[in-house]
Parts: C-alpha cells; structure tokens; sequence
C-alpha cells in the first residue's frame, strides 16, 4: 500500500469522523463506514467492523470531555448501554449472513430516515436538554 491510502485518508476520515462524532454523537460510523467502502475500498463487513473498533476510543474521548462538561444523563446512558451493548454483540455474529448490498442499504435506508425525522420534527416537540452550570454540573433550562 501507498502513503496515501495507507495513512493521508485514513487520517483524513478519523478527523472527519470525530468532528461529527464530538459535535453529534454518532461515533462516527456515519463517516467512517462509507469512507472506508468508497475511499479505501474496503468490503462492507470489514469497513462496519474497522468503524466499531475506531468508535471505542473515540467514544471514550469524546464522552470523558462531555462528562466534564456535566452532559451525560447517567440513568439513560447505563440502560440503553445496556441494551445496546447486549443486542449489538449478538447482532453482530449476523453480519456474516448478510451480503455487503444488503448492509449497505440497511445503513443507507436508516441514515435517511433518521436524517428526514430530524429536519422534519419541529424542535418545539423534542426534550429539551440540561444546560451545564458554572461548575459544571447539569441543570435544568427554564421556560
């Protein structure tokens, strides 16, 4: 392999990938997964694997910064951690089953219709989340 793919484009989608990931919470994989097909060539299965193992540091980066921050709303994030965690380790024995088109237009099929709910839910309608005080520790916003 080259300098170019071997190092300039990976590096160029881990800044990509934790831009979005610090400033959405995506992990990144919204990034990475499409990148890694398209850029590098890599097989669907092998580019959703490579995204999960790059999301673990980058999610304890990023999460450490938001725990600073008094962002996490801990009684959430345990349980659907929890969820998460034990559907995600069984799911992912599946992928092997799948052909890489279908995982491809899984992911497609789920980013737009989370994307379109997004620009179409009036944020009115959403939760409105906790502000950080001064020192850090979540409050509540007032109307």
């Amino acid at each position: 392999m080259t300098f170019l793919p071997l190092v300039l484009i990976p590096l160029g989608i881990g800044v990509a990938s934790g831009v979005l990931a610090a400033l959405c919470g995506v992990g990144g994989g919204v990034i990475m997964v499409p990148a890694f097909v398209m850029l590098l060539g890599l097989d669907q299965k092998v580019a959703i694997a490579t995204s999960m193992a790059v999301i673990v540091p980058t999610a304890i980066a990023a999460t450490s910064q938001h725990i600073e921050n008094g962002y996490v709303n801990w009684k959430v994030a345990l349980v659907t951690a929890v969820a998460a965690t034990l559907t995600s380790y069984f799911v992912a024995d599946s992928v092997k089953k799948f052909r890489n088109e279908t995982l491809t237009q899984i992911f497609a099929v789920a980013i737009i219709v989370f994307g379109v709910l997004m620009l179409v839910t009036p944020a009115m309608t959403r939760a409105k989340p906790a502000a950080p005080t001064e020192a850090g520790a979540p409050q509540q916003e007032t109307k």
